[in-house]
């Protein structure tokens, strides 16, 4: 493991998900998937989030996108919000899924846009309406 990959990956991961989130998820891992905890941490936030082509924001777009193709609905929840902290607006989370709906499928985009608006319910958006 690269300890300063490592390093940087939580703190972005901690800024992008949330201090609570991730230090749970890490606090909470066990002998069978801590290795995956440090894995995600290393080289998803540290290797890939930390490169300077695109923005977190970006990055955050793309993710929405991707991980409603492969219908993951825990994971989408976690980065619909890891996406408002990185400044993408309602309104354009909306129009990623209306995106996703013609090339993934509108089921997909059905299920993204209920996890979506969970999302909303709990978290105040740019515009402070709930």
């Amino acid at each position: 493991m690269n300890n300063e990959r490592y390093k940087a990956g939580l703190e972005v991961r901690r800024e992008v998900l949330g201090t609570d989130y991730v230090d749970n998820s890490i606090n909470n891992a066990n002998d069978f998937n801590m290795d995956l905890q440090k894995l995600v941490t290393e080289y998803c936030w540290g290797e890939v989030w930390t490169r300077p082509g695109i923005s977190r924001k970006t990055r955050s777009i793309i993710n929405i996108a991707m991980i409603t193709a492969l219908n993951r609905p825990h994971e989408l929840k976690l980065h619909i919000q890891g996406a408002i902290t990185n400044g993408v607006t309602k309104e354009e989370i909306k129009e990623v899924l209306l995106q996703t709906a013609i090339y993934c499928g509108v089921p997909a985009a059905i299920d993204s846009f209920r996890v979506a608006q969970e999302v909303f319910n709990i978290t105040t958006d740019l515009n402070g309406d709930k």
